[in-house]
């Protein structure tokens, strides 16, 4: 089977397999016997970008901003239809900001000018302080609101709440999955954060500061332009029906068609991506939600049984059960560093795949991104691929 080694990435995103595609791709066509490949647990999607050419794929992950990004990936584009597509975009964007700072012109917060690490940390809690504002003069201000001064200044913050407005003219075309998915991109590398959302970093002295304020001086708008035409140049016709849900891993395994493959990389650590992913969720969501604690967290975040010691035997036990009842292969991803042994997870799937299936291992060394979640920003792990194939 062949792949797409030059998917545009997107997000920064922990535990990325985008590294080890040629490995996990080389499972999949072991396993593979035609019909529809589910990828049951997306995060980044990147496995539908890579093989959105090569079979019809059911992608799920109960994230919504999963599902954005395989949306983007699997669609069905023709750019003839929209020759000043970007220009128009960001037009709109921009008269969108301008009406906004016209009706709020008492705000104005400026990096540019020299700065003491008191004045510096006056200026960020200004921002912060903006959560208890009054913003009922325009609908989109979620992020001005909620999170000015936090991963993001109060400018960014409102260029991302003008980009997702014009998101939402295009809702139910696949471009709406573009505009998202190029902010996505541009709020992950205007971030002041170590690359996801657990916390936002405060300057406790002159060299944090320093680092923090080259975040601060950056703007939405280059690199939303940069992802948008590169996603242009990647993407194009795509007739072969794909499918993009978002549910949980039970659920989905459900409504698979018999005699699919699954591929599996569950969550592998004790951390749920909830805590980490949560201001993409809420960009998607755009629900104005209750939010939480200093990292300004959701308070509907997803708990997942694979990162809770108490249930993550069960939750694999309930996977290889609906896989044998459905009669589909499966080839799973999993780390020397997961919530349990490799000897654990095979005994499990011997015992609940039963005799049915020819079950076989490999190994790759790969380095596992944490994203700063440790001392370390990566860590060497041997790769599992176990591949479960139908007798």
């Amino acid at each position: 089977m062949n792949f797409d080694q030059n998917v545009p990435h997107i997000i920064k995103y922990m535990g990325s397999k985008r590294q080890i595609l040629d490995f996990i791709v080389e499972g999949i066509s072991d396993c593979y016997t035609g019909g529809t490949i589910c990828d049951l647990f997306a995060g980044s999607s990147v496995l539908s970008g890579a093989l959105r050419n090569e079979a019809t794929i059911l992608s799920n992950d109960i994230q919504k901003f999963s599902s954005v990004l395989a949306n983007m990936y699997l669609s069905d584009y023709d750019w003839g239809l929209f020759p000043n597509l970007l220009e128009e975009i960001v037009l709109e964007a921009t008269n969108y900001v301008e009406q906004f700072k016209e009706l709020y012109p008492m705000f104005s917060f400026d990096y540019d000018i020299p700065l003491s690490l008191k004045e510096f940390n006056h200026l960020e809690m200004q921002q912060q302080n903006l959560i208890n504002q009054d913003f009922s003069k325009v609908k989109y201000h979620l992020f001005v609101k909620n999170y000015s001064g936090t991963y993001w200044s109060f400018n960014q913050c409102l260029w991302i709440d003008a980009f997702r407005f014009v998101a939402d003219k295009y809702l139910y075309t696949p471009i709406f999955y573009i505009i998202l998915s190029s902010l996505m991109f541009a709020m992950s590398y205007n971030s002041q954060s170590t690359g996801h959302y657990a916390q936002y970093r405060d300057a406790t002295s002159q060299s944090s500061m320093d680092d923090i304020a080259i975040y601060r001086k950056k703007s939405i708008l280059p690199f939303f332009i940069k992802k948008f035409k590169e996603l242009q140049s990647f993407l194009g016709k795509n007739k072969l029906g794909h499918s993009i849900v978002s549910m949980d891993f039970s659920d989905c395994l459900d409504i698979i068609k018999p005699n699919s493959i699954i591929y599996a990389d569950p969550p592998y650590c004790f951390v749920h991506y909830s805590r980490f992913y949560h201001a993409l969720e809420t960009l998607i969501r755009y629900d104005y939600p209750k939010i939480m604690f200093k990292g300004r967290y959701r308070s509907d975040r997803h708990q997942s049984p694979f990162c809770i010691k108490t249930k993550v035997e069960n939750a694999f036990k309930l996977m290889f059960s609906k896989i044998n009842d459905k009669n589909s292969n499966l080839v799973l991803s999993y780390s020397n560093t997961g919530m349990i042994s490799l000897e654990t997870l095979l005994d499990i799937a011997n015992k609940y795949l039963n005799d049915n299936y020819n079950i076989e291992v490999l190994y790759q060394e790969h380095q596992h991104s944490t994203m700063g979640r440790k001392n370390d920003k990566s860590r060497n792990v041997q790769e599992s691929l176990l591949m479960a194939k139908r007798k």
